[in-house]
């Protein structure tokens, strides 16, 4: 894929709350070539355009180093600014590490939850209507993501947790055909080529 396509599917597969700039993508891709795990590979433009295109492919480093950070469940792992890319490609994590990041993220927006209804119990008499809706919309937001989680938890505990066709045991088979057909899936721990056009092409 070129640099447009691969953005806009990397948009299109983490949500609308995490939107890729090309900014963000091109530095990204120059520091994983940097570090060895990814490769390129200069694509031949066809007539009708002028414009050169970079393939990319993921290199056996690459690989490894993508199995080492989705082996990892610390607290990064359900911060805010992490969270919605490790579950994102949670058919890659087995079932306890998966359990590991959703209950560690329940946890942290439990505690999170507490200290905003209390400085809200606090500074509701200082705070005008439209500071407390908003105020009370926050709260509400935190509750409806707790309350899925829970579902989620329960889900992946039972074996029937959304979009794991994997099953309770982990993640599916890497050589599965299956998942070759599947242009709406990125998937990492394939050579899968990525074309972009050079910085500034864009």
């Amino acid at each position: 894929m070129h640099g447009y396509e691969l953005r806009k599917r990397l948009n299109l597969m983490l949500g609308w709350g995490r939107v890729l700039s090309y900014g963000s993508l091109y530095p990204t891709l120059k520091k994983m070539l940097r570090a060895s795990l990814i490769e390129e590979e200069v694509v031949t433009p066809p007539p009708a355009t002028r414009r050169q295109r970079i393939v990319y492919r993921l290199t056996d480093t690459g690989r490894e180093e993508f199995a080492r950070l989705m082996a990892e469940v610390g607290p990064h792992a359900w911060e805010d600014d992490s969270f919605g890319v490790r579950f994102a490609f949670f058919s890659r994590t087995d079932l306890e590490s998966r359990l590991r990041v959703l209950e560690g993220r329940r946890t942290r927006l439990e505690e999170r939850l507490a200290r905003v209804q209390s400085d809200l119990d606090r500074t509701r008499a200082e705070a005008d209507r439209y500071a407390s809706e908003l105020q009370r919309h926050g709260v509400e937001s935190v509750e409806r993501e707790v309350r899925w989680l829970s579902d989620l938890i329960t889900a992946e505990r039972n074996g029937t947790a959304p979009g794991d066709r994997a099953g309770p045991s982990g993640p599916q088979d890497p050589q599965d055909p299956q998942d070759q057909n599947e242009p709406d899936q990125i998937q990492p721990d394939h050579p899968m080529p990525v074309s972009g056009r050079r910085e500034g092409s864009e």
